[in-house]
């Protein structure tokens, strides 16, 4: 039988064992709470009138449309870009004024030609979107459309056999799909007698650690007109 002394012993570690428990319990809600606290945040939004009225700065009152069509023509242009109109987080940084003319005087002063030139980059643009704009009609929208969900589509859905066919065409081999079983294997076809995986480029910069592939791969990046593929040419011979 114990002794009183190894029952008090016992009894002082179970509660200050519980005493841990509970400061942990309260600890872990108190966090809890201030973690959904801190989920509800304020949020406010500040239309532009009243932005304008709070930095004293007039806005021009731009026709409906006219400021998303400028914005999707300046992208081809490139009017607006740092080696045109200057960095302006760094501008804005060294910019020590207080109002609108401040910041005109200011940037003027630094960058005397930017606004114009950058004008003329977007007009220009504009005058040839505008020639290209009075081409367009009902026919030709339809078109773009069935281009779109037709050709695109069907294109993209079947990169594997343009990739595969391309490369072999150009060896000078046959090439082949892969069947349902030999695709639960890794393979996506074959070029000669050689079985391949077709990667997108985005492949080679992630880590796959688990998985394991023993044919040759070729990688292919979708870019602007068409399809970059890289492969080793003797792994495939």
């Amino acid at each position: 039988m114990k002794n009183d002394d190894t029952i008090f012993s016992e009894n002082s570690h179970f509660k200050s064992y519980t005493d841990r428990e509970n400061k942990t319990d309260r600890s872990y809600n108190n966090k809890k709470n201030n973690s959904s606290l801190s989920y509800y945040k304020t949020k406010i939004k500040i239309k532009n009138s009243e932005v304008e009225q709070l930095s004293n700065a007039a806005m021009y009152p731009f026709p409906k449309y006219t400021t998303m069509l400028i914005n999707q023509i300046n992208q081809t242009a490139q009017g607006t870009r740092p080696k045109v109109v200057g960095q302006m987080s760094e501008l804005t940084q060294e910019f020590d004024g207080k109002t609108l003319e401040d910041w005109i005087v200011w940037y003027n002063e630094r960058q005397p030609d930017a606004v114009e030139t950058a004008t003329e980059k977007i007009y220009d643009q504009y005058l040839k979107l505008k020639e290209a704009m009075s081409l367009i009609d009902k026919d030709i929208i339809r078109e773009w459309v069935k281009d779109l969900v037709y050709t695109k589509t069907f294109c993209g859905l079947k990169v594997q056999q343009a990739i595969i066919s391309f490369i072999a065409n150009k060896l000078g081999k046959n090439w082949d799909l892969a069947n349902k079983e030999e695709e639960a294997k890794g393979v996506d076809g074959y070029i000669g007698e050689v079985p391949v995986q077709i990667k997108s480029m985005t492949y080679k910069l992630e880590q796959h650690l688990n998985e394991i592939i023993d044919v040759p791969i070729i990688y292919y990046e979708k870019k602007k007109g068409g399809l970059v593929i890289e492969f080793n040419e003797n792994e495939i011979k």
